[in-house]
């Protein structure tokens, strides 16, 4: 049986096979600063929605007019899906702004990017990251719900946003890291170790079971399709799915490819750390990128805890994805895949 890597190059030199320590030394091509003007015309654009009386979960873009940014905007969609692969926004004065607001310019600016998706089965787009202080250790318990530190994965769409509306008192860095760039080195040091991160593995779906569909979905960490690299990763799921005697178990191999994948991940030289502070937008395309938070110390007190906004989009004329990920996504439709959507499920907004 021919190896997969006969057809996956021996090296891919696109935008999104870049090294953290190199883009740790120059923020400026991937960090940009509100100012004053855009905060006033993203303050103008959510009030109006807002009184208009529409469904804030159905905010789209041409409900939310942005004459100034939208150029910027649209080449950020650029970037996300042909370049490097993430942008962060800063300067949203969430502080001065209400819940209401803040989550209809972040619709708002998503909503100029892609289309938004729900994140649970009661139609919620905008997830809440923070510490409810549940259970790591039970199966179905998500770790954004947590202190823990995430690990390096994927979600089960195009683009992630995050909006950051409290910091902690300690730790929760973000941390990217480029899956080409992975592969890449992988490939060097071990081509038969890249190779095992093609074949089929069984990923837990940690409760959130589609009808008609088993508890764990099975697709490759790595997937060459169509000439593109796409990675779909978790490897504390992977971990989970044995829980299932059905479910395709690990190999040796299979462990020792998914450990030199994470300790390259861990390493300084790949991904890049930043902070991400109140009013920070941070934008990932998870096709071409892992993202991971560290572990993190709260506030005693409540209403100073760390509290992020996310928002899963899916973008038109996105590039294809393999058959496999019917599984995770329900449908590989570009522009319209990702997230949990039902028949029934109407999108809306809980802002609390």
């Amino acid at each position: 049986m021919p190896s997969i890597l006969e057809e996956v190059p021996e090296r891919i030199d696109i935008p999104a096979a870049w090294l953290g320590s190199e883009l740790a030394r120059t923020p400026d091509v991937w960090h940009s600063r509100l100012t004053a003007a855009d905060i006033g015309e993203l303050q103008d654009a959510a009030k109006s929605f807002l009184n208009s009386g529409e469904n804030v979960g159905e905010l789209t873009k041409d409900k939310f007019v942005l004459p100034t940014l939208e150029p910027r905007l649209s080449e950020l969609k650029q970037t996300l899906t042909k370049g490097r692969g993430f942008g962060l926004i800063s300067g949203l004065p969430v502080e001065q702004f209400s819940r209401e607001i803040s989550a209809a310019i972040f619709l708002g600016v998503g909503a100029h990017l892609g289309s938004a998706r729900s994140q649970n089965a009661k139609g919620h787009v905008l997830g809440h990251v923070r510490d409810v202080g549940l259970d790591i250790s039970d199966p179905k318990v998500r770790i954004y719900q947590t202190t823990e530190r995430q690990s390096f994965h994927t979600d089960s769409v195009d683009v992630v946003g995050l909006l950051c509306l409290k910091e902690a008192m300690e730790g929760g860095r973000s941390m990217l890291v480029s899956t080409v760039s992975l592969y890449n080195e992988m490939r060097k040091l071990r081509p038969d170790l890249a190779a095992t991160m093609f074949e089929v593995l069984a990923t837990d779906r940690r409760g959130e079971v589609p009808e008609g569909q088993m508890p764990w979905f099975e697709v490759p960490v790595l997937n060459w399709h169509k000439g593109l690299l796409t990675g779909l990763y978790q490897r504390n799921y992977i971990k989970s799915a044995a829980r299932f005697p059905e479910a395709p178990q690990l190999s040796e191999k299979h462990i020792e490819a998914l450990d030199l994948f994470d300790q390259l991940a861990n390493d300084p030289k790949f991904h890049l750390s930043m902070e991400l502070k109140p009013g920070d937008m941070q934008f990932v395309y998870n096709h071409s990128l892992l993202h991971d938070r560290t572990a993190f110390r709260d506030w005693p007190e409540l209403e100073k805890r760390r509290h992020l906004l996310r928002l899963w989009l899916a973008i038109p004329d996105d590039r294809e994805l393999p058959p496999y990920f019917t599984q995770r996504y329900g449908s590989i439709e570009t522009g319209n895949r990702g997230g949990i959507i039902t028949k029934d499920t109407r999108l809306t907004v809980e802002l609390d």
